[in-house]
């Protein structure tokens, strides 16, 4: 009887669309209504450093809060405690150690001050839970293994505050591994020894190995380390947009054979391989001579920065769309299957693509996946079953 009445329901708001279109849209709506619907990774927590910064109220600028992710559809967000690369000494260590608790506190915060809204998450069952009870589910993750430093403990120290993926490196080699694009290219030919340690304690913890940003020599290393499988939180596919971000076939297969998941980013150098931009080039030499040093400015500074970076980035680059980020979906699909793919936008980090520029657009993406003849078995799988799949098999392989 309940089956017959939500599919009734579903019945008569189809009738109500009039236009090909707008059944998509009806049919798009339907579907998030009924699915758990989960973003990996966002940058939002950036802006939490601003006092003012409520998650609970709608705001006009950025791409992330709550109001706007209920107006998306989105069930869940996986808000990345980033830490910017800086000095590997033991006051760098410190001084970034202190940047990443304050950054959870702020989370924390924020969702108890919002708590009708939403709650934090630590497992699967608490996202499906509160998908339920019709809140928003805030997990934590931490963006770049560089805050651990060469303590091991702090990866359980930041477990216990709520992290439940650790992306292993950023812009810049750091003690565990090397990244896709450090300027002085490879330090430790892929993991380093420290590196292996952090695999195993995070696979001794339960929490997801995050490698994005990581170099393909890594890359590999940790697949045939980990004992569980792995995401690359917000990546995308090499043969559709070589940027070294981005996964080849063969880190596809591999992940593969891992049982992973490669969430696809809505950054778009990193979906669309940009057009040359002189002007682009000169406005951001220009940006560069201004502040110096990004990696020694202050949390303000930083922001005004990357605030600045992102208006010229905007004015000077044409961004990459929906029907874009869809296509490589396709291509993950085509390439290892429908059940090692997800979406990790990278919002308020520079994720943003024509059509979905913030969290209140994300249904855009079910309609062209719609569109393209995708049923609401593989989108549930797309938007967040994949990945809560990996997340169960991480804790359970820790024992959790």
């Amino acid at each position: 009887m309940k089956a017959f009445i939500s599919a009734l329901l579903a019945l008569l708001l189809l009738s109500g669309c009039s236009s090909s279109d707008e059944k998509l849209a009806c049919k798009a709506e339907n579907i998030h209504n009924d699915i758990l619907t989960v973003d990996t990774h966002c940058d939002t927590p950036m802006r939490l450093a601003e006092s003012d910064f409520d998650l609970g109220v709608k705001h006009d600028d950025g791409c992330v809060d709550f109001p706007r992710m209920v107006e998306g559809g989105l069930d869940a967000e996986f808000f990345a405690v980033y830490i910017a690369q800086g000095p590997r000494n033991d006051s760098g260590y410190s001084y970034v150690h202190n940047q990443a608790v304050e950054k959870f506190e702020a989370i924390h915060r924020n969702v108890i001050k919002n708590s009708s809204m939403a709650e934090l998450a630590y497992s699967p069952m608490d996202a499906y839970r509160l998908k339920k009870k019709k809140k928003i589910a805030v997990f934590t993750g931490v963006e770049n293994g560089y805050v651990i430093g060469n303590d091991l403990a702090r990866v359980k120290e930041f477990y216990d505050l709520g992290a439940r993926y650790i992306t292993l490196c950023h812009t810049g080699n750091n003690d565990i591994c090397d990244s896709s694009v450090d300027p002085n290219g490879p330090e430790h030919d892929g993991l380093s020894a420290f590196g292996r340690e952090v695999v195993r304690e995070m696979n001794r913890l339960g929490i997801m190995i995050d490698i994005s940003h990581i170099s393909d020599e890594a890359f590999f290393d940790v697949i045939s380390s980990s004992q569980a499988p792995v995401i690359a939180s917000h990546s995308s596919a090499r043969a559709l947009c070589s940027s070294p971000r981005n996964l080849s076939d063969e880190m596809l297969l591999s992940l593969k054979s891992n049982g992973g998941v490669v969430q696809i980013c809505f950054f778009s150098r990193y979906i669309k391989t940009p057009e040359h931009s002189p002007e682009l080039d000169t406005k951001l030499k220009e940006l560069s001579a201004r502040y110096g040093d990004i990696s020694s400015l202050s949390d303000e500074k930083r922001q005004s920065y990357d605030n600045e970076r992102k208006d010229i980035k905007d004015t000077y680059t044409k961004l990459a769309t929906v029907a874009d980020v869809v296509d490589h979906i396709d291509h993950v699909v085509q390439v290892i299957g429908i059940d090692h793919v997800g979406i990790g936008t990278d919002f308020d980090g520079g994720g943003e693509v024509e059509g979905c520029r913030s969290v209140a657009e994300m249904k855009n993406i079910t309609i062209e996946l719609l569109r393209r003849g995708y049923t609401k078995t593989d989108i549930e799988k797309i938007w967040g079953g994949n990945t809560m799949r990996v997340f169960r098999e991480v804790q359970e392989a820790a024992g959790k």
